[in-house]
């Protein structure tokens, strides 16, 4: 993954000892509210893995519907495997294989930051700044982008 990784993307070890921890650096993709900022993020990966997904959390500040004010990322390929009864939005195939990569997981993050998915927010006042008020919700986009910026 680090020999090949999207474009926009750095993976690295964050600790030479601790393999299941990741740093990511994601530059802000192309033509999107992000772009140009500088984001980082952490890939924890459970003893389990592959056969459940690693958890991924953006340590730089994230205005995202799709992603908790804690950082963490909430979308499908993130879910552990299996049917949801609780969430009927998504189906199984949405949701994490073992057949899936590290290169999924990143290309689907990007993918999010282009197109916030607000019909199952994880940050809800982000979702509703993103239906309600644009201009506002691209300002704030534009503070933190100029925040990464400083911050790395």
């Amino acid at each position: 993954m680090s020999r090949n990784p999207p474009e926009g993307v750095s993976v690295g070890l964050g600790d030479d000892e601790n393999i299941f921890n990741w740093e990511i650096l994601l530059v802000g993709p192309p033509d999107t509210l992000y772009e140009g900022g500088f984001f980082k993020a952490v890939l924890e990966f459970p003893s389990d893995f592959p056969n459940m997904p690693p958890k991924m959390t953006f340590k730089s500040e994230m205005w995202h519907p799709n992603v908790y004010p804690n950082g963490v990322v909430c979308i499908s390929i993130l879910h552990p495997p299996g049917e949801d009864q609780l969430n009927q939005q998504e189906t199984a195939d949405e949701r994490w294989r073992p057949i899936l990569g590290v290169e999924s997981i990143l290309v689907s993050v990007i993918s999010m930051l282009s197109d916030p998915n607000d019909d199952s927010p994880a940050n809800i006042d982000a979702a509703v700044e993103w239906r309600t008020d644009k201009d506002g919700f691209k300002k704030r986009c534009r503070r933190i982008v100029r925040k990464s910026q400083e911050d790395i």
